[in-house]
């Protein structure tokens, strides 16, 4: 296959599940190969190398976020639209089987340290959230519904750090116990605002 002849968001999508599944340094060019149904030579053509196509896997992954983002655009109550994306990101954790987690939060954990344009990407899709937060939280304030003492930028930083908890949590509890604390995390955050 030539690398012009493939759909590139089916091969953004197959990449990320292989980085999902195995981590960037658990993935090896033969698992992306597999994956992706690229050969090698296709594979160095297109993205230049392992990381270049993790990179365009990240890039795709936020677009597919984007979903997320929008919820914060909604009408009604501010508390309810933040615990809406809130409750949204623990039906994903407890339905995770594959335990995949986020792909930016795992390359925060395993890349962005080592790697500025990842770091970069990364920082993309966390600020993304905070502005989104940001501004639904203002509107909250100019409507009464949140106190306007409240630091808007700071409550946005906050829970997108929450949100982040819940990925990392929703991996590291007790699967009985899972629903229960990533519920009383939401319900905890919410009364924040």
């Amino acid at each position: 296959m030539r690398p012009k002849e493939f759909d590139s968001d089916a091969i953004a999508e197959a990449a990320m599940r292989v980085f999902w599944l195995r981590g960037y340094s658990g993935a090896s060019i033969q698992h992306l190969v597999e994956g992706t149904g690229l050969g090698r030579g296709s594979l160095y053509n297109a993205f230049g190398s392992k990381l270049g196509l993790y990179e365009f896997a990240l890039r795709r992954y936020y677009q597919l976020t984007a979903p997320n983002i929008s919820i914060l655009s909604e009408e009604g109550s501010v508390r309810d639209i933040v615990r809406k994306l809130l409750m949204k990101i623990v039906s994903e954790e407890l339905n995770d089987i594959e335990s995949m987690g986020c792909m930016v939060a795992n390359a925060s954990l395993e890349l962005a340290r080592h790697d500025q344009d990842i770091a970069n990407l990364v920082a993309q899709n966390f600020t993304r959230m905070e502005r989104a937060l940001k501004e639904l939280i203002k509107r909250g304030q100019e409507i009464g519904e949140i106190s306007a003492e409240k630091n808007p930028g700071a409550l946005a930083r906050f829970f997108v750090s929450t949100i982040q908890g819940i990925r990392v949590l929703g991996k590291g509890s007790a699967k009985e116990e899972r629903a229960e604390r990533l519920e009383d995390i939401v319900d905890i955050a919410i009364s924040a605002l």
